[in-house]
């Protein structure tokens, strides 16, 4: 299957064409489980420590992605001249935090995600002697919980080519070479 993909916007336009190897179904029951264990994890936080947890839990979520966007666009910056169309910050399960918004290369959204995962679990562990123990907590969960979804094609795309092109969809994530 060949897909057109315009390469710039104007009248010119130039188009590749991608042959799709691999498409990754993104399962139900990973939605519905990125909705209830929030949940779980508040009442158990709220159960082992104090009340005030709720706080604590709902200020790590935009300290998390805010960690996970500087490390990506970091990367982003150190690595790639042309990434600023390619990305943006997306509010859409199970992609929430800084995503790829058209075609990327998949070296690059493995770099940027391989970083964002590790650095942002030492700037959590650097924070813990500092931070309220439920804060630290809630902080790594809200870290693995957007991370997890990020690192599934990495995963799936484990046996495909490495010069490949990924595409995030609604229902799927495609892998295209050129």
């Amino acid at each position: 299957m060949d897909v057109l993909m315009p390469a710039e916007s104007g009248t010119n336009a130039t188009f590749y064409h991608y042959r799709l190897l691999k498409k990754l179904a993104i399962p139900k029951s990973l939605i519905y489980s990125l909705l209830t264990l929030p949940l779980i994890w508040l009442a158990a936080e709220i159960f082992l420590f104090t009340w005030t947890s709720i706080f604590f839990f709902l200020l790590a979520i935009p300290v998390a992605l805010w960690i996970q966007y500087v490390i990506a666009r970091s990367v982003l910056v150190i690595s790639s001249h042309s990434y600023r169309k390619r990305w943006r910050f997306t509010r859409r399960l199970p992609w929430i935090g800084y995503m790829p918004d058209q075609y990327v290369a998949f070296a690059v959204y493995r770099r940027v995600q391989i970083h964002a995962s590790w650095i942002g679990l030492a700037i959590i562990g650097i924070l813990i002697p500092w931070s309220p123990i439920s804060f630290v907590f809630s902080l790594f969960f809200w870290h693995m919980w957007s991370m997890a979804p990020r690192l599934y094609p990495l995963i799936g795309f484990k046996r495909q080519p490495k010069e490949g092109m990924i595409k995030f969809n609604e229902e799927d994530i495609s892998y295209y070479m050129p």
